[in-house]
């Protein structure tokens, strides 16, 4: 027999719940957006809309592991449970950001939420994955890595190396494909 769910319920409750959470990830993106044309965010803002019940459904499923992922992670921030307002700090680069104002849009980073951030090389983060996988088997854990990336990042030979590997040596390493239709 399967082992029992850990997601939430999916009666109206949990899917209002769910839909709820895109909401915010949605209305976050649009301030940060609008924040952007207003060059009060330097740099890039690779903004996540459209995307958000990607995030959510794997946040529903996965709160207590690790996750890694491109520089489109806002949303995967915001759905992992970096608080909005440490999220929004580290785009306007204020120290009181997930790191301190030092990743910007592209690189944040939360360890206490194991979201181990976002990556600016397409695809470069995969093989990053497995190395959070091997830490997981180390130490023991009963975590999982979970990887995002969007599929202009499947074509990169690291890509490729990354997944055989995961499937060698049975690295504890969920790969999610966001499909962004390049």
């Amino acid at each position: 027999p399967l082992p029992p769910s850990t997601l939430p319920p999916l009666d109206a409750e949990g899917l209002l719940a769910l839909y709820r959470e895109m909401v915010v990830l949605r209305r976050v993106e649009e301030l940060a957006a609008k924040a952007y044309t207003l060059r009060k965010i330097l740099g890039f803002c690779h903004l996540y809309i459209g995307q958000e019940s990607v995030a959510v459904g794997a946040a529903a499923s996965t709160r207590g592991d690790y996750w890694i992922t491109s520089y489109r992670e806002h949303g995967h921030a915001l759905a992992k449970g970096v608080p909005a307002r440490e999220m929004m700090a580290e785009l306007f680069g204020r120290a009181t950001g997930s790191s301190k104002g030092q990743g910007g849009s592209m690189h944040i980073f939360d360890e206490r939420h194991r979201f181990m951030g976002g990556y600016g090389i397409v695809g470069g983060h995969v093989p990053l994955a497995n190395g959070v996988g091997w830490a997981i088997r180390a130490r023991g854990e009963d975590a999982v890595c979970v990887c995002f990336f969007g599929d202009g990042a499947s074509n990169q030979g690291a890509y490729f190396e990354a997944l055989a590997l995961a499937q060698l040596y049975k690295l504890p390493v969920v790969f999610i494909c966001e499909n962004n239709f390049y």
